[in-house]
């Protein structure tokens, strides 16, 4: 019995710990480009691994699309482009990702991620805008639209800051909303009195989240930024 007893305990520790290992959450991010090149992208991965370590799920990095197949793909809950530009994957691992996501999988767009795949509509929807233009790096003033979200809960309702703010073109209007640019407070804005920098949805049975913040390397080190960025991606790999 004491036998039967030891061999017991030791099965159901290999089954807790085999259990604790499957719910660890993993992310690749994606930092490819094909047009401009943001110098802070360094940044931004040295963030996310340290990001992943102080709060528990895996980062792995990469430059090479052809990451972007069904087989390799399905081992990550999320997959975050890191300020992409231009066309960076080909049809076949165009088709990875949208598959990727309908199985239930997230997406993380941080600043440049919309100035990508301009000739690819599926995309368009999931980062929610693409890239139009941009005026002179400066400070501005950001609106907090929904302080429920973990990724804006810890900001005040007016968010000071500096960095580069986008103008955008072919919006997906079915996403949520979670901050606005004040263009009053800045010089060089074009949508108006209302006008997103940052958002999420569900689309096409999986997650989005998307933020224009994060053009510069200081930004890779401003707590409310990083917890800013740290909610998106609990969000969009399903963490409740």
């Amino acid at each position: 019995m004491r036998l039967l007893h030891f061999l017991l305990l030791i099965s159901m520790s290999f089954f807790i710990s085999s259990a604790a290992v499957k719910k660890t959450k993993k992310i690749l991010v994606f930092s490819k480009t094909a047009g401009f090149r943001h110098a802070s992208i360094p940044k931004g991965k040295e963030a996310l691994l340290l990001m992943g370590k102080q709060k528990n799920f895996l980062v792995d990095t990469t430059e090479d699309a052809s990451f972007f197949t069904t087989e390799k793909l399905k081992q990550y809950d999320a997959v975050v482009f890191l300020s992409t530009t231009g066309d960076i994957l080909n049809n076949e691992q165009q088709a990875a990702f949208e598959n990727f996501i309908r199985s239930g999988k997230g997406f993380v767009g941080i600043h440049a991620a919309a100035d990508t795949e301009y000739q690819w509509p599926w995309y368009n929807k999931l980062v929610g805008a693409y890239f139009l233009s941009h005026p002179k790096q400066q400070k501005a003033k950001l609106t907090i639209t929904d302080h429920k979200h973990a990724s804006t809960k810890h900001l005040p309702h007016v968010w000071e800051r500096f960095d580069e703010w986008y103008n955008y073109k072919s919006r997906n209007n079915d996403v949520k909303v979670l901050m606005t640019i004040d263009e009053s407070s800045y010089e060089g804005g074009k949508e108006g009195a209302y006008h997103p920098m940052a958002w999420y949805h569900s689309y096409d049975g999986g997650r989005a989240f998307y933020t224009a913040l994060g053009h510069t390397d200081e930004s890779f080190k401003e707590e409310n930024f990083l917890k800013h960025l740290q909610g998106g991606i609990k969000y969009a790999m399903g963490r409740k």
